[in-house]
């Protein structure tokens, strides 16, 4: 019996309840299929069948996203105008459009049309698909429903993945095309599954209309933001600086890190709704938050031990590092979402939402060049005060997050952190 309860507990904890959080899930994993398919595919994709350099792939997709860091908070203040199922399935038919539309591209001109077209739209989407999940769950639904959402994330990116595989395996341009079709085809049946989602009635707006861009001079809410986005270097942590750490530093076998992506899934489909516990409150998120950032500092105390190991001993030390990683990553994206679910007015959670991921972004144009600097070109010493600066952000982020719970937001009103009433 207790072996059986043990299961269920489990079971519980990957497959979501019937209901709001269930289809939020399900739809989720749909999309990622495309999404995990292209990101393990596309590199191929766009030197043999669109015929590109390497250079010109890097220049596109460093201009993509330029365009989606530029477009962000204005992007995010379309959902607030039209409403985020609206702008959401508008998204999701275009990026089919466009996904359709790379067989036709036409040299380097066409591609980066088509690039630049997708980042925007993903921006406006990915902004539009957070809000509703907040909006239309009850308060202490929405960290948990996240939760299980970025866990059926997780398994569409591998079913995604596993689809790759097959057409690099076949390797021919009309294998290459159905790809691209093929993920053109699932962001429509995503649409479609949006749009049997629960609409949403009208959120009451400021009596006084504000800018687009006033957000950013929301001082205590950006400064929750930044702290938070640099929080998310673990993930530039796990997927570039680890293993270059490994491939250069250590003399752990090359296949480690392959097994280590592999662990990271798993873990994060197993473990990500229980790690979530508690962060449903803005000061709760914090916490997370807070902690989080402590372990991320405690890998970059752990991991230059790899470089004095040998044989076993090496691998051991680094799945130990790995693991704190990834753990840090568990409890810091709960840590995001409670603060973007709580943090933002109802009337405009769309620019609120899109101005928080510009944290994340700063990170991802800093974080890989500096912590691999520091890291991996040092020779380890960088790993400590690397280390330093994650305890510094854990200390702050607590004390941030309290005044910016005390300062008014721009359009706040009383029931700016409530369940909306939806409309049958």
């Amino acid at each position: 019996m207790g072996a059986r309860e043990s299961i269920n507990t489990a079971v519980r904890h990957v497959v979501p309840p019937a209901g709001l959080t269930r289809a939020l899930a399900v739809q989720a994993m749909v999309n990622a299929v495309g999404n995990g398919l292209f990101q393990a595919g596309s590199a191929v994709f766009f030197t043999r069948a669109l015929g590109l350099g390497p250079a010109q792939v890097g220049l596109g997709l460093s201009l993509a996203a330029g365009a989606s860091l530029l477009g962000t908070v204005p992007l995010g203040a379309l959902t607030d105008r039209y409403g985020p199922q609206r702008v959401w399935i508008v998204g999701l038919l275009l990026d089919a459009a466009l996904f359709a539309s790379y067989p036709l591209v036409g040299g380097f001109a066409g591609f980066l049309a088509v690039v630049l077209a997708l980042a925007v739209v993903g921006a406006a989407a990915g902004t539009a698909r957070q809000v509703y999940s907040i909006n239309v769950l009850r308060p202490e639904e929405r960290v948990t429903a996240m939760a299980y959402q970025r866990s059926s994330l997780n398994v569409g990116f591998g079913l995604g993945a596993l689809i790759s595989g097959l057409v690099l395996a076949v390797d021919t341009i009309w294998a290459y095309r159905g790809m691209v079709w093929f993920i053109a085809t699932v962001f429509l049946v995503t649409a479609g599954f949006v749009r049997r989602l629960p609409r949403l009635p009208e959120v009451a707006r400021p009596t006084e209309p504000t800018s687009r861009l006033a957000v950013l001079r929301d001082r205590p809410f950006m400064t929750v933001a930044l702290l938070s986005g640099l929080l998310t270097a673990h993930q530039t942590l796990y997927l570039t600086v680890l293993p270059l750490w490994i491939l250069t530093r250590t003399d752990a076998p090359k296949t480690l890190i392959a097994a280590l992506v592999l662990l990271n899934t798993v873990l994060i489909v197993l473990l990500q709704v229980r790690a979530s516990r508690g962060a449903d409150s803005a000061q709760g998120a914090a916490r997370a938050s807070r902690r989080g950032a402590l372990l991320i500092a405690l890998f970059c105390v752990v991991v230059p031990v790899s470089g004095q190991t040998r044989g076993l001993l090496t691998v051991v030390v680094l799945v130990a590092a790995a693991t704190l990683l990834i753990l840090a990553e568990l409890i810091e994206s709960a840590g995001t979402w409670g603060l973007t679910a709580t943090l933002p007015p109802a009337a405009q959670r769309g620019a609120y939402v899109g101005a928080f991921g510009l944290g994340s972004q700063v990170q991802f144009l800093v974080a890989p060049a500096g912590l691999t600097a520091l890291g991996v070109s040092t020779g380890g010493w960088g790993w400590y005060p690397a280390a330093a600066i994650f305890v510094l952000v854990g200390l702050v982020i607590g004390p941030a997050v309290a005044r910016a719970e005390r300062t008014p937001r721009l359009g706040a009103t009383p029931a700016s952190t409530e369940a909306v009433t939806l409309v049958p």
